[in-house]
């Protein structure tokens, strides 16, 4: 046994070697577009920048220093973590029982899929924008209609306090996460033959009990993937933040991502900025990595 390892490793280096002419171009687009600007922004985050980007020499950790004695930092990191797992659930929770009725035929199920897709093709900031007038406490559309049904004394304003504005945030990023999340679950939900869920009825289970497990162990991957793409977008989402919490003093309603904006933007702290930016990458790696290891989305066992 001890003299067949080297030989398989000598294999495994001369398929390696073979494979190179193949995936070589792979590996230099991966080098370029994501292992250099991830490098250069760590090495940026040690460097002393004036507000127009010149660099002044080596700072070694004071920009983190200087990032972790914001006062407002910690109730930052907490509005981060409630934005992403509040819009994350909800849509997945959201998007499976909608692709769940998409699976089903009905009349117009072509059109009901296509309209699906319309938040997703729009632009953020546009949809963002509109649901910015609908609740605006004097035109709004939405509050004349509360005020009209006798909801509301008078307009109020939703996206002008830091607590109803973050939560009309979570709802109009659950909107334009709905569409990428729907269509991938239901792409997990028509991978699944139909058998499964027969021999289930034929054994007795119920609607509940075939879903909860003859299907949903079948979707672990469609979920994962959009459970993934969905904590990275929504972890650095900036438009939707942006337009509706945007104007609000202070950091009250920010998220890390809307935070490194205000830094750039308002206080020209570049390097400050830097240093939020590693700090970012470092929560969502980890994010990531610990629901790839407690979820374990395609069923692997725990070596």
């Amino acid at each position: 046994m001890t003299g067949t390892a080297p030989v398989k490793a000598g294999h495994r280096s001369k398929a390696t070697l073979r494979a190179l002419p193949w995936i070589g171009p792979a590996l230099v687009l991966i080098a370029a577009i994501v292992a250099f600007p991830a490098g250069y922004m760590i090495w940026t985050s040690t460097r002393r920048l004036t507000s127009y980007g010149a660099d002044q020499g080596p700072a070694g950790m004071g920009n983190f220093r200087t990032l972790f004695r914001i006062p407002e930092l910690g109730s930052v990191l907490i509005h981060t973590v409630i934005w992403v797992i509040a819009v994350v659930v909800i849509t997945l929770v959201l998007s499976a029982a909608l692709a769940q009725f998409l699976n089903k035929n009905f009349p117009g199920r072509t059109a009901v899929r296509l309209a699906v897709l319309v938040p997703w093709a729009a632009s953020v900031v546009m949809t963002t924008t509109v649901f910015e007038y609908m609740l605006d406490p004097n035109v709004g559309i939405a509050n004349k209609f509360l005020v009209d049904i006798g909801v509301l004394h008078r307009g109020f304003g939703f996206t002008q306090e830091p607590g109803p504005a973050f939560v009309v945030a979570i709802g109009v990023a659950v909107f334009v996460s709905i569409p990428f999340s729907t269509y991938t679950i239901l792409a997990g939900l028509q991978a699944i033959p139909a058998e499964l869920s027969e021999a289930g009825r034929v054994d007795g289970a119920g609607a509940w009990q075939r879903y909860r497990y003859l299907t949903l162990p079948q979707l672990r991957p469609a979920i994962a993937v959009a459970a993934i793409i969905n904590i990275i977008n929504v972890f650095n989402s900036l438009p939707i933040l942006q337009v509706l919490t945007g104007s609000i003093a202070g950091f009250s309603a920010d998220t890390t991502t809307t935070l490194t904006f205000k830094l750039i933007q308002q206080n020209q702290q570049l390097d400050t900025a830097a240093a939020l930016s590693v700090l970012n990458f470092v929560l969502i790696a980890v994010i990531i990595a610990v629901y790839v290891k407690l979820i374990r989305p395609t069923g692997e066992e725990v070596q």
